[in-house]
């Protein structure tokens, strides 16, 4: 599919939408709910992503195809290491062969898992065959993505004796552990997260539970990008939000801000509303704790003219695409100048963008959302605009209701 966008008829929007729950914390709580079936979900994601995890977790021999989504195939490695008689091969996408696993498949057979890899060493397609794992000491590097760690850390209380871990070197993505080890907390396992050291005690049964999946943030920061475009005045009203948030891109309340953006939290809605943007010719940020939003807000400089320096984006090179490279061939395309390395990323500040260019999306979702709100400054293509249906298929028609002229061409 795809679609031609152009900005609503007006720059100063207002508008109410509700976004679905948030695809992290709906998989983790699939996985937990698959380990403490006591525990039942409300407001669950209806991303790919999470109808891929949720059918993951219902075979118990065979093949596995969790396609693009990368979380489902870490998570359910773990899952299926300690399912004591299930056999299951775990597939994916061409890209996902692509994206290591080594690291975690290292962790779990030091915890005397049996994993073997079925083509190329280090990727998938990998072979599993359940078993009761009985060690309760593992350490693995901390710096390459969160996800190993939480894969590891929700398996942990059903383990005998449960788990202690050592993470090796810089910590990436904390809030995402703190996010993995709170949901534990909350269905009444024991955990402590000191230094380089996480423990988890172990948990054979949970009292029934209802657990509430806040609403996505990742998926808020398209509308915080919009907002930021637009005029001043506009106010846009997302819910379901809480102010307590466990989910590290809640950090966007902060960091929009800096373009004129406010948050108002009220009852279960965040109010965004856009003010008087302050002149600033460069934005710097380290974005090492929420790495999903550094195409949000690239893109959101490029649209109000101003320069930014953002760091901490190492794990964005394993993602469903080189998200540093995507992102600096298709705002090239806009006329942007940018530079990227394998950590960072570098734009100049510009107030020129060429129209109708095509955006391609390279399966990524983020790109095709990222992307999107600069029809707010300049008429542009999205091709393959279908893959956000990985984490929000709703999006094209939430921006509808914008009022963005949306064409399918």
């Amino acid at each position: 599919m795809k679609l031609r966008l152009s900005s609503p008829p007006t720059k100063v929007l207002e508008s109410s939408i509700k976004i679905t729950g948030s695809k992290s914390e709906s998989n983790r709580l699939l996985l937990l709910q698959a380990l403490y079936p006591a525990i039942s979900i409300k407001n669950l994601s209806n991303s790919d992503d999470a109808q891929v995890m949720k059918k993951g977790l219902s075979i118990n021999h065979g093949t596995v195809d969790i396609h693009h989504a990368g979380t489902a195939m870490r998570f359910l490695t773990a899952y299926f290491a300690t399912q004591e008689g299930k056999e299951v091969t775990l597939t994916g996408s061409q890209r996902m062969t692509e994206r290591p696993i080594k690291v975690l498949v290292e962790a779990l057979r030091s915890l005397e898992a049996d994993i073997h890899y079925e083509q190329k060493e280090g990727y998938p397609p990998i072979a599993i065959k359940g078993k009761v794992l009985s060690k309760n000491e593992v350490s693995l590097p901390a710096n390459i993505s969160s996800q190993y760690i939480s894969a590891l850390l929700m398996i942990a209380p059903r383990l005998k004796e449960g788990l202690k871990m050592t993470l090796i070197g810089k910590i990436t993505s904390v809030p995402y552990i703190k996010m993995t080890l709170a949901l534990l907390e909350q269905i009444g396992v024991r955990t402590s997260f000191e230094k380089n050291v996480i423990q988890v005690q172990p948990l054979v049964h949970t009292e029934e539970k209802s657990m509430v999946v806040e609403s996505d943030w990742s998926s808020a920061s398209y509308f915080y990008s919009i907002v930021a475009l637009s005029d001043v005045g506009t106010q846009v009203a997302l819910s379901a939000y809480k102010e307590n948030s466990l989910q590290g891109d809640s950090i966007l309340a902060e960091i929009y801000t800096a373009f004129g953006v406010t948050t108002t939290f009220k009852e279960h809605q965040i109010v965004l509303q856009k003010e008087q943007l302050h002149t600033t010719t460069l934005f710097e940020y380290d974005l090492s704790n929420a790495p999903d939003i550094a195409q949000t807000i690239a893109v959101s400089c490029f649209g109000l003219g101003i320069g930014c320096h953002l760091t901490g984006l190492h794990t964005l090179k394993i993602k469903e695409t080189d998200r540093l490279e995507a992102l600096k061939t298709e705002l090239t395309k806009l006329g942007a100048s940018i530079k990227v390395s394998g950590i960072s990323l570098t734009l100049q500040a510009s107030h020129e963008f060429l129209a109708e260019v095509g955006i391609d999306t390279y399966n990524d979702h983020r790109m095709a959302m990222a992307f999107a709100p600069l029809a707010m400054k300049t008429p542009l293509i999205v091709n393959d605009a279908g893959v956000v249906s990985k984490s929000y298929p709703d999006f094209w028609n939430d921006l509808k209701s914008l009022k963005f002229q949306i064409n399918t061409i």
